[in-house]
């Protein structure tokens, strides 16, 4: 697996079966769900992406128990004309799952700052913070990353600024949501995002590599809309 700031273990169960996603460079790759639980016992359904290679050994289905390493991925797509941002744990390899593992479900994450943070306090006075991160892959590419930060991590973040190298660890976690409808109806939708357990922002003279990609996604109209699908 190629070493970069970009690193997630995830060990669950797969809960629909495989779809064809899409083709490059001849190789195929599919998606399907992962059902990840939580240590407080709660569950995640998250989205993963698997290349035809992993599944030659090991043929996966409906129910299977899987565990991977890989890397968090994004990639825009229009949806009913607007761009969405889609999120994806994309698998490098499969391992054997332990059934020691204590936590089934870990990110590692270091990047920039696409946008400044959204700071904001609920009815209940809970402090949460929204976070856009730009995280390098190979080849020249990157990967935009929405996070959510809670209490004294929220307030600590919520003074970083537009360019900002930070290094976090977390959980890729779905997060149900309603959304209000003009007609005052709500649409119930799904949030995939990193939900924060620590962050920590790297040395100012560290940040310079990073800083381009963060100016450059301000200028593009790819995340003009809401990261929420």
């Amino acid at each position: 697996m190629e070493e970069t700031g970009n690193i997630i273990h995830l060990k669950g169960q797969i809960c629909q079966n495989l779809q064809f996603g899409h083709e490059l460079f001849g190789e195929q790759f599919y998606v399907t769900t992962l059902r990840v639980p939580r240590l407080s016992g709660a569950e995640d359904f998250l989205p993963i992406t698997l290349s035809e290679r992993l599944l030659m050994d090991s043929p996966i289905t409906n129910g299977s128990e899987l565990c991977l390493e890989g890397q968090l991925r994004s990639y825009n797509k229009v949806i009913e004309g607007s761009g969405r941002l889609l999120i994806t744990a994309f698998a490098q390899k499969l391992i054997d799952c332990d059934s020691d593992d204590e936590n089934p479900n870990r990110v590692q994450l270091t990047g920039a700052l696409c946008k400044p943070p959204s700071y904001r306090t609920t009815p209940f006075g809970r402090e949460i913070a929204d976070l856009m991160l730009a995280v390098n892959r190979s080849y020249g590419k990157s990967d935009y990353i929405p996070c959510i930060t809670w209490g004294r991590t929220a307030r600590y973040a919520a003074n970083l600024k537009t360019g900002d190298k930070v290094q976090l660890v977390g959980r890729f976690q779905s997060r149900a949501y309603q959304k209000q409808l003009p007609d005052g109806t709500a649409l119930n939708k799904v949030a995939y995002e990193v939900s924060v357990s620590r962050l920590s922002a790297l040395r100012p003279e560290t940040t310079g590599e990073l800083h381009g990609i963060a100016t450059g996604l301000n200028n593009t109209n790819v995340f003009t809309g809401s990261i929420r699908t």
